[in-house]
């Protein structure tokens, strides 16, 4: 059940609801108005009532009301939404900047000391500005708690977004712009912690990032990273075929790909994992599609690859 008092979370919710219901309540009173004229005029007017039609002569003043009124209604709504739209077009200088990368099909976040995450952290009362990258088609963030979407354009440069997040909890990240077969795939959250907690957790991201290196096994950090640039989105590891091929039994198997012109058979070793994330598109599995995956070059390390490589040898 909606709830305004869950959902207002941010600086611009006061802003858009006000838009919105001032919109609303228009196009209610217009809704209601004209109805009840229809009624009146077929009550009145029915053949029964009226059975010879009179002609009635234009009324100037009746001319200008129709047209000032509505006017001045129009002005109204555009008042109160470039009101809510104005504040949001830019970030103050202090902003914690953080990029999103949009995908098919998720999202991941990184931050200025290098953390990337699948899920948005974000300190509360602090202004934030989102540098926006889509990295294949069309995407478009939406926190609906917080009364923001802006689109992910490819290739444009200095696409951003800001708010303040004002309320502690949990809340609703997707794309709301149709992206492809898993469209409903780019879904995550936002979690919005005390200045003091975010501190805390941004601070030591590094030495934590390092010790759970240490304690996790090699193939079980392949999985964390697998899950964190949403290979699971395309891939799964049961058999069964999603946008890509399956990732159980793929390590040591032969599969026939297509290579440029030429159909081929290749072993799937070490080389070949390597060149699939680099070069998505050199060798495509026989039943799949070119195109759908872009390259992890520059996202993804020589250590990144070696154990995710050691996590697909444990999908038998």
């Amino acid at each position: 059940m909606y709830s305004s008092e869950v959902t207002q979370a941010s600086n611009f919710v006061q802003g858009v609801d006000r838009a919105f219901l001032v919109i609303l309540g228009i196009s209610f009173l217009f809704l209601i108005g004209l109805t009840l004229v229809m009624l009146v005029f077929i009550f009145k007017y029915n053949k029964k009532r009226n059975p010879k039609a009179t002609q009635i002569e234009g009324s100037v003043k009746l001319e200008i009301i129709w047209t000032v009124v509505p006017f001045l209604l129009t002005m109204l709504m555009f008042y109160y939404g470039w009101a809510g739209w104005k504040p949001m077009q830019k970030a103050p200088k202090d902003a914690l900047e953080i990029t999103v990368y949009g995908r098919m099909w998720n999202f991941s976040f990184e931050y200025e000391n290098g953390r990337r995450t699948d899920t948005l952290f974000l300190p509360k009362d602090q202004p934030i500005k989102l540098n926006l990258v889509a990295m294949d088609v069309l995407h478009s963030l939406y926190i609906p708690a917080f009364r923001v979407k802006q689109d992910m354009v490819p290739g444009k440069e200095n696409n951003t977004m800001w708010f303040e997040p004002q309320k502690l909890g949990t809340y609703e990240l997707f794309c709301a712009e149709y992206c492809g077969l898993q469209h409903s795939y780019m879904y995550t959250y936002v979690e919005v912690m005390e200045e003091a907690d975010f501190q805390s957790w941004i601070t030591d991201t590094t030495n934590v990032a390092a010790l759970t290196a240490e304690l996790d096994s090699p193939s079980a950090t392949g999985k964390r990273i697998m899950q964190n640039i949403g290979c699971f989105a395309c891939h799964n590891i049961d058999g069964t075929k999603l946008v890509g091929p399956s990732f159980k039994g793929i390590w040591g198997a032969e599969h026939t790909v297509k290579t440029g012109k030429d159909t081929r058979q290749v072993l799937v070793d070490e080389e070949y994992v390597k060149r699939s994330i680099y070069d998505p598109n050199a060798d495509i599995v026989d039943g799949f599609t070119k195109g759908l995956m872009l390259s992890y070059e520059g996202q993804l390390s020589e250590d990144d690859i070696g154990n995710i490589i050691e996590y697909l040898k444990t999908l038998k």
